[in-house]
C-alpha cells in the first residue's frame, strides 16, 4: 500500500473566476430584464386603478432602459450581450399570473396583490444590482459600476413609489372589500 494521497485534478479555467462569476450574473439579471418586459403588459392589463396602470406602463418603460443600459455593459466588457436562464425571475412571475387568476378583477385586494408581487420582482432585482455594482467597484469596473448604480438606484425608486402607490389608498381600500374571518368569527361569539 502506497502512503501517497491522490488529489482530485481540478483543471482551472482562464481568467478570473470572480470575473466569470459576474459575467454569469449579468447574464442572469439581463434575462431577468427581458423576461419582466413580456410580464409586464400582462400585470398592467390586470390593474383595477389608473394610478397602478400607470405605474406598470412606467416601469415598462424603465425595464426597457435597463435592458440596453445591460447591453452597453457587456459591450464594454467585450461580452455578447444574452441572457442565462433566471429560474428566480420565471417563478416570481409565475407567481404573479397565479395572483391575477386567483384575485378578483376589478378589486383593490388585485392591486394590493399585484404591487405586492411586482415588489418581490423589484427586490430580486435590487439584491443582484446592488451585488453586482459592488463587484465591478472591486474590479475597478468604475465606468460599468455607474451603469448598475443608475439602475440599482431606478429600481429601488419604483419599489418606493409602488410603497407609496400601495399605503396611500390601495390597501386601505382593498380593506373594505369585505369583513375579515376572525371578526365574523367574533360577531357570532358576541351574538
Amino acid at each position: 500500500m502506497s502512503n501517497t494521497t491522490t488529489t482530485k485534478s481540478t483543471k482551472q479555467p482562464k481568467g478570473s473566476l470572480l470575473e466569470k462569476f459576474f459575467i454569469d450574473q449579468l447574464k442572469d439579471i439581463y434575462y431577468a430584464e427581458q423576461h419582466l418586459l413580456k410580464a409586464l403588459p400582462e400585470m398592467q392589463k390586470a390593474c383595477t386603478t389608473e394610478e397602478l396602470e400607470d405605474a406598470f406602463e412606467a416601469h415598462i418603460k424603465q425595464t426597457e432602459r435597463h435592458q440596453k443600459r445591460l447591453e452597453k455593459v457587456f459591450q464594454l466588457l467585450g461580452q455578447k450581450a444574452e441572457g442565462k436562464k433566471c429560474e428566480a425571475i420565471d417563478g416570481l412571475i409565475k407567481e404573479a399570473k397565479t395572483i391575477i387568476s386567483e384575485t378578483k378583477e376589478g378589486s383593490m385586494t388585485r392591486d394590493a396583490a399585484l404591487i405586492i408581487a411586482a415588489q418581490k420582482a423589484e427586490h430580486y432585482e435590487i439584491a443582484t444590482y446592488g451585488g453586482l455594482v459592488q463587484l465591478a467597484v472591486t474590479m475597478n469596473l468604475h465606468q460599468v459600476a455607474e451603469l448598475l448604480d443608475k439602475t440599482l438606484t431606478e429600481e429601488e425608486d419604483t419599489d418606493k413609489e409602488l410603497t407609496r402607490i400601495a399605503e396611500t389608498h390601495i390597501n386601505v381600500m382593498a380593506e373594505n372589500e369585505g369583513s375579515y374571518s376572525w371578526q365574523q368569527q367574533e360577531e357570532l361569539e358576541e351574538a
